[in-house]
C-alpha cells in the first residue's frame, strides 16, 4: 500500500526530505496562523526520531529502515490532510477539520492546547492507519514480527518522552495562568498519555488489518468508525473547559468497537 502524500509533490525518499517538506510548510504560514503551533513541534519531534534513528543516543530502534518508512508514512497523512483542508476544507477528514477549524476560528488560544488537538487528530486516527500502510496483515499473524514492530512503536514513546522539557520551555510564557499551574503534571501526564494512546493505536490497528483481510469495504467501514471516533475526541477537547483536565479524566486515545 503507497503511503499518502502532500498532493502534488512526490513522496520524501527519506526521513531528511521529510524534514525539509516540514520546515517548508511551517516557513509558508504566518506568525498568527494557529496551525503552526502544532507544526513546530511535529517537525521537531521528527527531527528526534531522525536524530534517533541515525545516532541510537536512546537505545536505537530494533529496525531502522522499517521506522523511517513508518515515520514517512505517518507524517505523509498529516501534509495531505493539511493540503486537502487548503484545498477543500469539506474534505478533510473529520478530525483534522475540527483541529485545523480551531486553528482558524480560535487563534488566540494558548498554542498547548492547539498542540494537543493536532497531537489528537494526528495520533489517534493517522497513526494506525500508517501502521496498516508498513505492516502486511501475515505480520500482524507472525509473533516474532508483531514482537519487533511493537518494540520499535513503544521506542517512539521515549524518543518523545526526551522532547518534553524542551517544548514546555518553548512554551513558557504563552500558557494560561491554569496551563502553568498544571506544568508539573503535563510532563507527567505526557508519558502517561503517549502509553495510553499507542496501546489502543495498535489494538485499533489489528482490528484494521482483520477489517481489510475482509474486504475492501469491511475496512473503509471501520476507518469511517475511526475518522468518526477521533472527530468527536477533538470536538470534545475544543469545547470550552481545560483541556488537559479533560485528557486526565477521559485519556487521550479511542478505541475501536472489539479492539
Amino acid at each position: 500500500m503507497d503511503p499518502p502524500g502532500e498532493p502534488g509533490s512526490a513522496r520524501p525518499a527519506s526521513i531528511s526530505e521529510l524534514i525539509a517538506r516540514l520546515e517548508t510548510t511551517r516557513d509558508a504560514l504566518s506568525a498568527a496562523d494557529a496551525r503552526g503551533h502544532f507544526l513546530r513541534v511535529y517537525t521537531n519531534t521528527t527531527r528526534a526520531v531522525g536524530e534517533e534513528l541515525r545516532t541510537a543516543a536512546l537505545g536505537g530502534f530494533l529496525d531502522p529502515p522499517w521506522v523511517e518508512r513508518w515515520d514517512i508514512d505517518f507524517a505523509g497523512r498529516y501534509l495531505a490532510a493539511f493540503s486537502t483542508w487548503l484545498r477543500d476544507e469539506g474534505a478533510a477528514p473529520g478530525p483534522w477539520a475540527v483541529t485545523f477549524a480551531a486553528a482558524r476560528e480560535r487563534p488566540s488560544d494558548p498554542p498547548l492546547r492547539h498542540i494537543l488537538f493536532g497531537m489528537n487528530a494526528h495520533i489517534n486516527y493517522d497513526l494506525p492507519q500508517a501502521l496498516l500502510a508498513v505492516i502486511t496483515d501475515g505480520q500482524f499473524d507472525d509473533p516474532m514480527v508483531v514482537t519487533r514492530r511493537k518494540r520499535d512503536h513503544e521506542h517512539i514513546d521515549k524518543v518523545l518522552a526526551s522532547r518534553v522539557g524542551a517544548e514546555d520551555r518553548e512554551l513558557e510564557g504563552s500558557r494560561t495562568v491554569t496551563d502553568r499551574l498544571l506544568t508539573p503534571f503535563n510532563r507527567q501526564g505526557t508519558k502517561r498519555f503517549l502509553k495510553e494512546a499507542r496501546q489502543k493505536v495498535w489494538r485499533n490497528a489489528v482490528v484494521l488489518s482483520r477489517a481489510r483481510r475482509a474486504g475492501a469495504e469491511a475496512y473503509e467501514t471501520r476507518i469511517r468508525e475511526l475518522e468518526t471516533l477521533t472527530a468527536a475526541r477533538v470536538a470534545d477537547l475544543v469545547a470550552p473547559g481545560q483541556v488537559i483536565l479533560k485528557l486526565a479524566r477521559d485519556g487521550f486515545g479511542v478505541l475501536l468497537s472489539g479492539a
